[in-house]
């Protein structure tokens, strides 16, 4: 009884959960208004235009609020609550196709500090985002004259809302009312609103904030096409040296085992056979190993199905991309525990449980152990990207209660079904010495070189998502993300096959760390990149964005790495084990 309430609970909770991370997507109802419906205008956030990240709440600047006082409750999801957003009611009177003639909703008492307040905000190039129908508007505080001795608010909010049958489509936002900052002066703040038809469909009403010109650039295309080629390539090549190498191999193994023991004893034995005996000895430290293969088989997971639902549905609404990628980790869970856990079994590994802790926390502990050190500076700012109390509490939950619980799930299935060493090959009681080789073929070098051909092979698609996360960009071309992924995979596999031959060529069974580092050190590539493009492509500036842009870029290059890590790995295992079937042990 103890352990069906248990379950229940923890049924219970991934359902809550579910309803709290899933971004909501607005019944057919919420986006339809009737004549004089109440139409909200929510204002988000304020900050500096060069750092995209670094946002506080718009009324920190002293803005006024206007009259009208009562709206309907806004529900914030997980996802928003994370990326820091901190939507307030403006106050503004605005009702469906109730046209308003620019009219002074509020004034600003401009005192020393206030003022002191704007142009700090305006040397800055402060922009401010708000919300209609779930349709962001940005808008400038204000600007300085060409000597930057004056400084001047906009105050007249000029808004155009486009509307198609009883739904809102479109909406654009015209500064007007510059005025100079003076203290000890009153600012009166209007707007004005004015409605017209627009022939744009509901469902394309976010397409004016896409940019073509910018994803499907020739230069994207080519990119494609230029990793495309390098895969056919690769492929190809490793294919044709590995078939006429391992036939050679075969050919010559064949004839020593044709030799009496005399002459095989005389004959001059070498190569990747040598080493059937250790070849398929657990790797050092299998608990951590396990746990990063499992994690990483869960992140690919993760990355193909999140990709796969950006392509069917438009994930455009602020907070929804984090919401679904949560929402996903917590479900492929399972995925971890089976992968992690069946390979522990069949290295040996009795400590499981502890096995299958690690695996469960190791991405969310890296993940929160970052969010925790920014979350601190964040909070020395004020920034709207301090994560509040509740959404921490919020996201151990589901790390106790909805994560665990599947991870152990496929732990113990994969224990159970395939957890079984059954290896072509049995493992000699006592290691074989490792002989000497050349300084190339030591596992270091080969684990500096391995993530080279996979970096090239998404070099330019990481500018393209580095400048949608970075910049004001929407990414939406996930078809090329998808096919970006598939060859990354590919290029990896292969890469770590080579290396792998290569590394038990010269009698050397220490592959499976050295499979998985030389594709993770895919990240090292990554992480080196995102310093170009922080000092060259981008004029970001001050502690928090330094740190928001550094720390959660080595979380995204660890996370990539160990993905990459894992493929690597999966792959090179099932070229070694066929290796190894195919020929003849005594």
């Amino acid at each position: 009884m103890m352990g069906s309430s248990r379950w229940k609970i923890a049924v219970v909770a991934f359902f809550s959960f579910a309803e709290l991370l899933m971004p909501i997507e607005a019944d057919e109802h919420e986006h339809t208004y009737t004549d004089k419906e109440e139409v909200v205008l929510w204002m988000n956030t304020v900050g500096p235009y060069h750092n995209r990240q670094e946002t506080y709440k718009y009324f920190s600047l002293p803005f006024c609020v206007g009259t009208k006082k009562t709206i309907s409750h806004y529900h914030e999801t997980l996802g928003e609550a994370l990326q820091g957003v901190e939507l307030e009611f403006s106050g503004l009177d605005i009702k469906f196709k109730d046209e308003v003639m620019q009219t002074t909703y509020c004034e600003i008492e401009l005192d020393k500090a206030k003022r002191d307040a704007f142009v700090y905000a305006i040397k800055n190039h402060y922009w401010y985002q708000m919300y209609i129908d779930d349709l962001p508007i940005w808008g400038i505080v204000g600007e300085a004259d060409e000597n930057g001795e004056d400084h001047y608010l906009w105050t007249y909010k000029k808004l155009e809302i486009g509307f198609n049958g009883n739904r809102i489509v479109d909406v654009n936002l015209t500064s007007e009312g510059k005025v100079k900052l003076v203290p000890n002066t009153r600012i009166a703040m209007s707007y004005s609103v004015k409605w017209k038809k627009s022939d744009v469909k509901f469902e394309d009403r976010f397409d004016k904030y896409l940019d073509p010109s910018f994803f499907q650039h020739r230069i994207h295309w080519f990119s494609i096409f230029n990793s495309f080629m390098m895969v056919i390539f690769l492929v190809g090549l490793v294919s044709m040296i590995l078939m006429r190498t391992l036939r050679k191999d075969y050919a010559r193994y064949s004839k020593e085992e044709e030799m009496d023991d005399m002459d095989r004893d005389l004959g001059d034995e070498y190569g990747w056979k040598q080493v059937h005996g250790d070849v398929f000895r657990p790797s050092s430290h299998p608990m951590i190993f396990s746990s990063l293969i499992g994690s990483g088989c869960q992140i690919f997971s993760v990355s193909f199905i999140v990709i796969i639902v950006a392509m069917i549905e438009d994930l455009y609404t602020e907070g929804s991309m984090l919401s679904t990628a949560i929402f996903v980790y917590a479900a492929t869970s399972p995925v971890n525990g089976y992968f992690g856990g069946s390979l522990y079994a069949k290295q040996g590994g009795r400590r499981w449980i502890k096995q299958m802790f690690i695996g469960a926390f190791l991405i969310p502990a890296m993940v929160c152990g970052t969010a925790f050190f920014i979350n601190f500076i964040a909070m020395y700012y004020h920034a709207s990207r301090a994560i509040p109390f509740g959404t921490m509490v919020a996201v151990c939950c589901i790390c106790l209660f909805v994560i665990l619980p599947l991870n152990l799930v496929g732990t113990i299935l994969g224990r159970n079904l395939s957890g079984q060493p059954n290896f072509p090959c049995r493992v000699n009681a006592v290691p074989r010495p490792i002989p000497e080789k050349k300084w190339f073929m030591e596992p270091a070098v080969i684990v500096c070189l391995g993530g080279i051909l996979p970096f090239g092979s998404i070099f330019i698609e990481m500018y393209f998502i580095f400048t949608s996360f970075w910049a004001y960009k929407i990414y939406y071309v996930y078809g090329f993300m998808m096919l970006v992924l598939v060859i990354l995979c590919i290029v990896t596999v292969c890469v770590t096959i080579v290396c792998t031959y290569f590394l038990l060529n010269a009698e050397d069974y220490r592959w499976q760390w050295t499979s998985f580092l030389s594709a993770a050190s895919t990240a090292v590539y990554v992480y080196m990149y995102s310093f170009y493009y922080y000092f060259f492509k981008t004029k970001m500036y001050g502690l928090f964005q330094t740190s928001f842009y550094f720390g959660y870029m080595a979380v995204f290059s660890s996370s990539l790495g160990i993905m990459c890590g894992a493929v690597g790995y999966v792959g090179t295992s099932a070229f070694v084990r066929k290796i190894y079937t195919n020929v003849k042990i005594d």
